[in-house]
């Protein structure tokens, strides 16, 4: 697993490590550097399967993220030319990249030493890898297919566009692991675990995938218990957005091995309260068995469900990290506040602006009216 990120040089970040847990929330406001902590990583993935890595140089545009030329990647302030990253691994074992500077190029040469081919079997490199952005795809009428994607990467597409077509493919082969199991689902297979799962979104939902062979496309559609049986069934654009939108995340988690690497940014987007609790407990789960987990949120709701997963034992408080990025007025660079959870789920700190928005409405209405 990946321990610590030590960035130099990169886009709001002058100086500045992160740790990482099993299990890792990337918090704060807009714009304090939660996206480029994983853009970092994003990028050296993307450079290792673009052939850039290990000995030419840092991709900065591809298929997981796009920065554009090196003017963009470098710190605005940065007193010398170069941008670096270290990754720490659980192991003891260390790997840096430094890469040149240079404003126009959207390859930047690699200026240390390459890093060792033994890299490549780790989880950010090897196939044991999911990353979802926050622009996912929404309801569709019809999913995309991907034989490579799919059937020989197993990828879910960083849109989740290939999640329906994975659920379909490997549904019935592939079972989820029994740390993250649901107890109403009625077997272990990731089909209806994912359907068990989205009942916590919306209660009885029952899934059925439809093949279109002559389009090399495939329909998700859902119905929904009523009493014992299910009624009609309905296709994803004529049901809740949250349902469609969650789909890859809980596709993602429920079919992760140990020793798994998962991103995710906002996988709340277009949930309710409990359903986006019930993510975090889900992904508190999932860390305990042996998957790594990064997640950049705005939400309390899914703090929550890892705070109620810790005190119940689920997980234990060190297998959790919280960063809460900030920028003040009076510095240039964005730094970064953790506080610490203990086994009862409590947290020591609670820096301004870190998921205190509730208590600072509740504390404004609870004030005297003025005449």
């Amino acid at each position: 697993m990946i321990q610590s990120l030590h960035l130099r040089n990169f886009k709001c970040f002058e100086n500045q490590s992160v740790t990482f847990a099993p299990l890792t929330l990337l918090s704060g406001l807009n714009g304090m550097g939660k996206s480029s902590v994983l853009q970092a990583l994003l990028l050296l993935r993307q450079s290792y399967h673009q052939g850039a890595l290990p000995d030419t140089g840092l991709a900065l545009n591809g298929d997981l993220v796009n920065i554009g030329t090196g003017k963009d990647a470098l710190y605005e302030y940065a007193e010398d030319d170069a941008v670096s990253f270290n990754l720490q691994w659980t192991d003891g074992s260390a790997s840096q990249w430094i890469f040149e500077y240079n404003p126009e190029a959207d390859v930047l040469n690699l200026a240390s030493e390459p890093v060792s081919s033994e890299i490549i079997v780790r989880p950010l490199f090897a196939d044991d890898f999911q990353y979802l952005h926050a622009e996912r795809l929404g309801p569709r009428v019809f999913s995309e297919k991907s034989d490579f994607q799919v059937r020989q990467k197993r990828r879910l597409g960083t849109r989740g566009q290939y999640a329906v077509d994975f659920l379909a493919t490997f549904g019935r082969q592939i079972k989820s692991l029994e740390g993250t199991a649901h107890p109403k689902a009625v077997s272990a297979e990731l089909f209806d675990q994912t359907e068990a799962w989205l009942g916590e979104i919306t209660p009885g939902t029952r899934l059925r995938l439809v093949e279109h062979p002559d389009r090399d496309l495939i329909s998700l559609r859902y119905a929904f218990l009523t009493g014992r049986e299910a009624g009609s069934d309905y296709g994803a654009t004529n049901t809740g957005f949250g349902l469609s939108y969650t789909l890859p995340v809980l596709v993602a988690v429920l079919s992760a091995k140990p020793g798994a690497l998962l991103l995710f940014e906002n996988p709340e987007s277009h949930l309710h309260p409990k359903g986006q609790a019930k993510m975090g407990e889900l992904m508190a789960r999932a860390a305990s068995c042996g998957i790594q987990i990064v997640v950049e949120t705005h939400s309390d709701h899914v703090l929550n469900g890892i705070r109620v997963a810790v005190r119940k034992g689920l997980l234990p408080p060190d297998s959790v990290c919280l960063h809460f990025f900030e920028r003040r007025a009076d510095i240039a660079h964005s730094e970064i506040i953790s506080p610490i959870m203990d086994r009862n789920g409590r947290i020591d700190r609670w820096p301004d602006g870190f998921f205190d928005e509730w208590d600072k409405s509740l504390e404004a209405l609870l004030m005297p009216m003025e005449d």
